[in-house]
């Protein structure tokens, strides 16, 4: 049984999507749409600040795309970013619930003005060098910006922070990327 559970939680994250709202009453209409338009599972629907409302989706990557449009649709006049992402990291949805444990080395930090962003640049981050994710943080307390968080040895921490930020300023919304190759050790303490 543990094998059939974990091949349907495969099956079920084999793509996410994110809307994000500048209205939170708008927000709330379109994940009713989303949740009515397809064969997906709410991950997320929530406030995050300034006053935004995001919703994530997973499912199939045709269900996925058609409820996410579907959010766009009743949307559209308050979305700020969106975004479908097929084959997830697997290491992208545990980090959103805070620091993953990880042993610390050498720091990545890719910063922006949205929600979709900062997961579309760790999911881009994580792929494209060995590093270890260990947090994006979603727009909570922080003005409405995220960040995402890797480590790794240096030069795999810069590989994947370059690609990271390709992709978060291709929509212009990365604010600021830092790779520190030696952190204090009061600093590493303090993010695991």
């Amino acid at each position: 049984m543990f094998e059939a559970e974990r091949n349907e939680v495969r099956r079920l994250l084999n793509a996410i999507g994110l809307n994000e709202f500048n209205s939170i009453a708008r927000g709330v209409e379109a994940a009713d749409a989303m949740l009515k338009t397809g064969d997906v599972h709410l991950l997320v629907a929530r406030t995050v600040c300034p006053g935004k409302y995001v919703v994530l989706v997973a499912g199939e990557v045709a269900a996925v795309n058609s409820a996410v449009q579907a959010g766009v649709r009743i949307g559209s006049d308050s979305l700020v970013d969106t975004f479908v992402l097929p084959n997830v990291h697997p290491s992208v949805l545990p980090a959103f619930s805070g620091p993953t444990g990880v042993e610390l080395g050498a720091l990545g930090i890719i910063e922006t003005f949205s929600v979709a962003s900062a997961v579309i640049a760790a999911d881009t981050a994580v792929k494209a060098a060995f590093v270890d994710l260990v947090e994006v943080r979603l727009a909570v307390g922080i003005g409405g910006k995220s960040f995402m968080v890797v480590t790794g040895d240096v030069g795999a921490v810069k590989s994947a922070v370059q690609a990271g930020v390709a992709s978060a300023a291709e929509k212009g919304l990365l604010v600021s990327e830092v790779v520190i190759p030696s952190p204090a050790p009061e600093l590493l303490a303090a993010l695991a």
